[in-house]
């Protein structure tokens, strides 16, 4: 019975420190002067100096306000009061313009990351364009030199006959490969296959790549004119060849042979003996 008295004394005393320590807890959480402080540390108003000064006869007669902002208060008291305005939320206050300040490097690192992925984007196109493995997809490809090259990937890399050579017939043919004229054309026609295949495969920046193009179809279109040059030619020497070839058969005249004085004299007396 007694161990019980003493628990419940002992609790009873545990309840009353407590409320007695709550107590004093929310007394000093709700201190007029650290309000005061709280507020001059932040937006609300740089003044309120508490404890507030009293006077008798002119004689300072409240100690606390002495110790903390009169004349027994310690130097850094008395000019933090008497300092200019130092609040960090003031609108010009330091925390305020660390406010900005960071809103600004947020609109910087905004504009740095838009260049960078403006810079990565064109960096990817780049490489796009860059690389062989996408040729086929250029606009330009697809509108323009696809059709104007496709003649040359039509035309046979090695022609063996008048067909192949888009001559005129096997006649043709034979006069050019007599000439050698055939040889030339086919070395010719190695190198505009071969520049084409190298602008097709080759890694290369877009813009050379489409001058590859065009030099190769500059100078296919110079290969054809000149073909086109001599299956004309070589059609007209044959047809003057046919127009001798069917007028051999007449006769020819009889040879001409220089004649003597003494012949020539006496044709001149044969043509004038009449006329005397």
């Amino acid at each position: 019975m007694e161990n019980l008295l003493k628990k419940i004394s002992l609790f009873q005393f545990l309840l009353i420190a407590i409320s007695l320590f709550g107590q004093v807890s929310v007394k000093r959480l709700n201190d007029p002067s650290i309000v005061a402080q709280h507020k001059r540390m932040v937006f609300q108003d740089w003044g309120d100096w508490r404890p507030y000064p009293k006077y008798f006869l002119g004689i300072q007669t409240n100690f606390a306000y002495a110790t903390v902002w009169g004349m027994w208060a310690p130097k850094i008291n008395r000019d933090y009061k008497d300092g200019e305005d130092i609040r960090p939320l003031k609108p010009t206050g330091v925390q305020n313009q660390r406010f900005a300040q960071l809103k600004f490097q947020e609109e910087e690192a905004k504009k740095i990351k838009a260049a960078s992925d403006t810079i990565h984007k064109r960096s990817v196109q780049d490489f796009a364009h860059w690389t062989s493995a996408t040729v086929d997809a250029d606009p330009l490809w697809l509108l323009y030199y696809k059709r104007m090259l496709k003649p040359i990937t039509e035309f046979p890399i090695t022609p063996q006959n008048f067909l192949e050579w888009r001559l005129k017939d096997q006649q043709t043919f034979e006069t050019l490969s007599t000439t050698g004229t055939i040889t030339r054309l086919q070395e010719e026609l190695d190198l505009i296959k071969e520049k084409y295949s190298m602008s097709r495969s080759m890694d290369m920046p877009r813009g050379k790549r489409f001058i590859m193009y065009h030099e190769t179809l500059i100078r296919w279109r110079k290969f054809v004119k000149e073909l086109r040059k001599h299956n004309n030619k070589t059609t007209i020497l044959t047809d003057y060849k046919n127009i001798l070839k069917n007028h051999s058969n007449y006769a020819l005249p009889p040879a001409w042979t220089p004649a003597s004085d003494q012949q020539i004299v006496q044709n001149m007396m044969n043509h004038y003996k009449h006329r005397f």
